[in-house]
C-alpha cells in the first residue's frame, strides 16, 4: 500500500471518520470513565490494542471464514483479545483495572471494533488493517483524553491525578493542581457533564470542517477563474 493510502487511513481514523466524533460509537465507556485523564488513557489504550489485534487477526483469516459465520467469528476473536487484555491489566495495573471495572470487558461490545473488522480488516491485507486499527484507536483515545482533561480540570481542578495507577511511584509527581483551594464542579464529573463536553468537542470539529470546506471551495473557484482566463 502506498504512503498516500496510509495517510488516508490516518486521516480517516484520527479526523474524517473518528469513531467518537463522526461515527458516534463506543459512547458508553467514552462517557462513563472519562472523568480523569488517567482513566481515559487506560481505557483508550486498551481499546486501541484491541482494534489493532482484532483487525490484524481478522485480516489473516479473512480468506478462510465463510461469509455466513463471519460475524460470530469476529466477535469470538474480539472477545478472546479483550480477555487477554483484561488479564494483563488485572495483573499489571490492578487498581486502575478495578476503577475501570466492567468497561474493560465491555470493549467486546464496542460497535467501532466489530465495524472495522467487517468493513476494513475483512477486505484488506494485514499491515493496512493493523494501521487502520491503530489510527481508529488513536482517534478514539484522543477524544477520550481531551474529554478527560476537560472534565478533570473543571470537576477537580487537577490534571493527571492518580497517575501512579499507571506509572507507579513516579506518577505521583505528575499530578498538576490547576487552582489552589478549588472545590470542584460536580456537573463536570457526572454523565451529563460528559454529554456536554462531548457535544462541545463535536461542535468545534464541525466548525473546523466547515472552515476547511469553505477554504477548499474558494481555492477551487479561484483555480477555475484562472483557468478560464
Amino acid at each position: 500500500m502506498s504512503d498516500t493510502s496510509y495517510r488516508e487511513i490516518l486521516n480517516t481514523g484520527m479526523w474524517n471518520n473518528n469513531p467518537a466524533l463522526v461515527q458516534i460509537l463506543g459512547m458508553c465507556p467514552l462517557l462513563a470513565v472519562s472523568n480523569t485523564v488517567i482513566n481515559s488513557l487506560g481505557l483508550g489504550l486498551a481499546t486501541t490494542a484491541t482494534l489493532m489485534a482484532s483487525n490484524g487477526t481478522v485480516s489473516l483469516i479473512r480468506k478462510w471464514v465463510r461469509p455466513e459465520i463471519r460475524i460470530p467469528v469476529f466477535v469470538l476473536i474480539i472477545a478472546s483479545i479483550v480477555t487477554v487484555i483484561q488479564l494483563v491489566m488485572d495483573a499489571w495495573f490492578h487498581e486502575l483495572y478495578l476503577i475501570l471495572g466492567i468497561f474493560i470487558p465491555l470493549i467486546v461490545t464496542n460497535c467501532a471494533i466489530i465495524a472495522r473488522a467487517e468493513s476494513f480488516a475483512s477486505k484488506n491485507a494485514v499491515l493496512p488493517s493493523v494501521a487502520d486499527g491503530l489510527f481508529m484507536g488513536l482517534g478514539f483515545l484522543s477524544v477520550l483524553l481531551v474529554l478527560g482533561a476537560m472534565r478533570e480540570a473543571i470537576g477537580f481542578g487537577t490534571l493527571f491525578s492518580h497517575a501512579e495507577l499507571m506509572f507507579g511511584e513516579t506518577g505521583k509527581s505528575m499530578t498538576l493542581t490547576l487552582w489552589e483551594g478549588y472545590r470542584g464542579f460536580l456537573l463536570a464529573i457526572l454523565p451529563p457533564g460528559a454529554f456536554l463536553g462531548l457535544g462541545f468537542i463535536i461542535a468545534i470539529k464541525n466548525v473546523i470542517d466547515k472552515k476547511r470546506e469553505a477554504k477548499a471551495q474558494r481555492i477551487a473557484i479561484s483555480t477555475a477563474h484562472v483557468a478560464e482566463a
